[in-house]
C-alpha cells in the first residue's frame, strides 16, 4: 500500500468496480432518472469517498489492527446521529453494549501509545466520515442498490483519477491484479453494507462493525507480519462480547416481535 499513492489506489480499485458493475448499470439504467434526492446522493458519494482516503492513508503509516480499532469508534458516531437525525430508538441495553465495546476499543489502542499522532487523528476522522455515510445511506434507503454502489464508485474514480498523476507508480502486473482485485471486494461489501442499512436502523448494524478487529488481527498478523499483543486480545475479546450480546439482543428482540404479529386480533 505504501508503495501507491491514495489517488492511484483508489482509480485502479474504482475502474474495476466498475468494470464489474457495467451489466447491472445497464440493466438497471432506467432507476438512474427516478433515483430521488440527487443532492443527498452527491453527499453521501462524497463523504464514502472521504472515508475510503482516509482509511488507505491511515493504513500506510499504522498498522492494520490499530487502524481499524480507531475505526470502531463509528458506532458511537452513528447511534449518536441516528437517535437525533433518523428518530430511530435507541434503547439503553443497546448504548450499554456500544459503550463496552467502545472500551474494548481503548484497551485495544493502549491509551498513550499512539493517541495523539497525526496518523491516528486521520483514522477518528475516517472513523466520523464513516458514520455520517452509514447514516446518510439509511436516509436513502428508498434508492435501489446499483444506483447508490455507482455513485460511491464513480466518486471515488474521480477522486483517484485527479490525485493519481502527482505521484503515479506504474503497478507491476502482479500488483495491478491485487488493486483490482480489491475494487471487487469492495464493490461487494458496499453492496452488502447498503443492503444491511435498507433492511435495519442504523444504530442496529453498525454495531457488528466491531467484529472487524477480528479480520484486522488475522489478515495484519498474516500479511503483514503484525503480532497482536495482550492489550489487543483483550481488547479484541471485549469488543466480540459486545457485538455478540448486540446480535442475541436482536434475535430476541425478532422473534417477540414475530410472536406478536402472530396473536389473533
Amino acid at each position: 500500500m505504501a508503495t501507491y499513492s491514495v489517488g492511484q489506489v483508489l482509480l485502479i480499485r474504482s475502474l474495476a468496480a466498475l468494470a464489474l458493475l457495467a451489466h447491472f448499470i445497464w440493466r438497471d439504467r432506467a432507476s438512474f432518472a427516478t433515483a430521488p434526492r440527487w443532492g443527498m446522493q452527491a453527499v453521501r458519494a462524497v463523504l464514502a469517498t472521504v472515508e475510503v482516503a482516509c482509511f488507505y492513508w491511515a493504513v500506510v503509516y499504522l498498522p492494520l489492527a490499530d487502524v481499524m480499532a480507531y475505526y470502531l469508534a463509528g458506532p458511537i458516531f452513528v447511534i449518536a446521529i441516528a437517535g437525533t437525525m433518523l428518530g430511530e430508538p435507541v434503547g439503553w441495553r443497546r448504548w450499554s453494549a456500544v459503550t463496552v465495546g467502545f472500551l474494548g476499543v481503548i484497551v485495544c489502542l493502549r491509551p498513550g501509545s499512539t493517541a495523539l499522532s497525526w496518523p491516528a487523528l486521520i483514522a477518528l476522522a475516517g472513523s466520523f466520515t464513516f458514520s455520517l455515510s452509514m447514516i446518510s445511506t439509511r436516509t436513502l434507503r428508498g434508492t435501489g442498490d446499483t444506483v447508490l454502489v455507482t455513485a460511491q464508485t464513480v466518486a471515488a474514480l474521480v477522486f483517484g483519477a485527479a490525485l493519481s498523476p502527482v505521484a503515479w507508480v506504474t503497478p507491476t502486473p502482479s500488483d495491478a491484479a491485487l488493486l483490482a482485485l480489491l475494487g471487487m471486494v469492495a464493490m461487494v461489501a458496499h453492496v452488502c453494507v447498503n443492503r444491511s442499512l435498507k433492511l435495519a436502523p442504523a444504530s442496529v448494524v453498525v454495531p457488528y462493525q466491531y467484529t472487524t478487529i477480528v479480520w484486522a488481527v488475522l489478515f495484519g498478523y498474516l500479511v503483514f507480519g503484525d503480532v497482536p499483543d495482550g492489550w489487543m486480545a483483550a481488547g479484541a475479546a471485549i469488543i466480540i462480547g459486545a457485538g455478540l450480546f448486540i446480535f442475541v439482543r436482536e434475535r430476541q428482540l425478532a422473534r417477540r416481535e414475530a410472536s406478536f404479529s402472530e396473536l389473533p386480533p
